[in-house]
This record gives C-alpha cells, structure tokens and sequence, in this order.
C-alpha cells in the first residue's frame, strides 16, 4: 500500500514540479517568437553574452537560496522565485505574517503562514497589476501630478522604515551593525543601488549572522 506523502514532502514534490513547469514556459515563449517570426538569434553573440552574464546569476542564485530560505521556508521559497520581487514584498510580507501569527518559519505551522501570506500578496500584486492596466491611461495625469510625485518617492522607503522600527526595536544590538555596513556602502560606493539588492541582502544577513555570534559568545546577546 503505497504510503501516504507528509506535508513537507508533497510541499517538495509540487514545488518541484511548478517550479520546472514555469522555467520551460519561460523559454518556451522566446523559443515560440524565434519560430513563428523565423528571427533565430545569432547563437555565437548568445553564448559570448551568456559566458559574461550568467556567472553572476549563479552566484546570487545560489547565495539566495541560503539566504532566503530559512526565512521564507520550502513552500514560501518555491512561491517566491517564481513570483519574484522578493526582498521588496515576498519577504516582509512572510516575516510580518510569521510575526502576527507568533509562529517560528521552521516548523509547520510556520511553513503554512508564510506560503498563504506569499500566495496572497502574489494574488494582490496580479490584481494591482490587473487594474493598472485598465486603468493606467486615464490615471496617468493624476499620476504624473507634480503634487504626488514626493509620496511616490517614499513608498518603499516608507514600506522598510515600518518593518525596520518594528524589528530593530526588539534587539538593537544586532540591528546596528548591518545599519552602519549598509549606510556605509551605499554612501561610499554611490553605484550601488536598487540593481544589487539581490548581492546586498544576502552580504548584510552573513555580516549580520557573523556579528551576532561574536556579540553572543562575548555574552552580550
């Protein structure tokens, strides 16, 4: 009798599964534009370019995926690298769900809140997306007011100072150092900007994780 799949297991299963289906979707459509306009792609500009490139994406792939992972858990994770913008909505939506909820993302009441606050905030951001098409031509002067322009400029920063106040102030002894680093290398190295925050999230969670252990074996955690 063929036993009966856990909830992580069947997590693992479809996730696997879904993930797959959504990377050969992905290539099947510029493959499918190739074809039906016969504009094939001039294949030795493709690898020269894919030598340069891709390199780097494995690396913040792979360092992503250890950085992510433990926080947004199996299900959460699947969700997000197909769904995408992670750093900027996917993970302060899991955390806030997991921190409402008082459950750790590790155990599987953690695993089930973090994937529904994922899929739901996935399903938010498709119906935005689907209004602001229908919508975006006669918003857009109401968008381009001189006047709301300063308040589309704080969203995000907006968006993080909430979460930043609220975690900072539970152990601000761990939450200095990362601030200091990352007001440092932005102020001192002025080409970095929203593009490296896939290199930067995972560089302030190791540095972070390094501190902290030195701050609790010196006992002052």
């Amino acid at each position: 009798m063929k036993s009966k799949l856990s909830y992580m297991d069947s997590v693992h299963r479809d996730g696997r599964i879904w993930n797959l289906s959504v990377m050969v979707l992905l290539f099947a459509f510029p493959a499918a534009v190739a074809v039906i306009y016969k504009a094939m792609p001039d294949w030795h500009g493709f690898l020269m370019g894919l030598i340069a490139t891709a390199p780097m994406y494995w690396a913040v792939a792979v360092v992503e995926t250890f950085t992510y992972v433990p926080m947004l858990g199996a299900g959460g994770s699947y969700l997000s690298f197909v769904t995408g913008n992670i750093s900027n909505l996917k993970l302060p939506v899991a955390i806030n769900a997991l921190e409402q909820a008082d459950v750790k993302v590790n155990s599987e009441e953690g695993e089930i809140v973090s994937t529904i606050a994922i899929a739901v905030s996935s399903i938010v951001t498709t119906l935005i997306i689907i209004l602001g098409v229908l919508l975006i031509t006669p918003l857009t002067p109401v968008l381009n007011a001189p006047a709301l322009a300063p308040a589309f400029a704080q969203i995000l920063p907006a968006l993080f100072g909430g979460l930043g106040v609220a975690f900072i102030s539970k152990n601000w002894k761990i939450a200095v150092a990362p601030v200091i680093l990352m007001l440092v290398l932005f102020i001192a190295v002025p080409a970095l900007n929203a593009g490296t925050v896939g290199i930067m999230v995972p560089v302030g969670v190791l540095f972070t994780l390094a501190v902290s252990r030195i701050l609790y074996k010196k006992g002052l955690l």
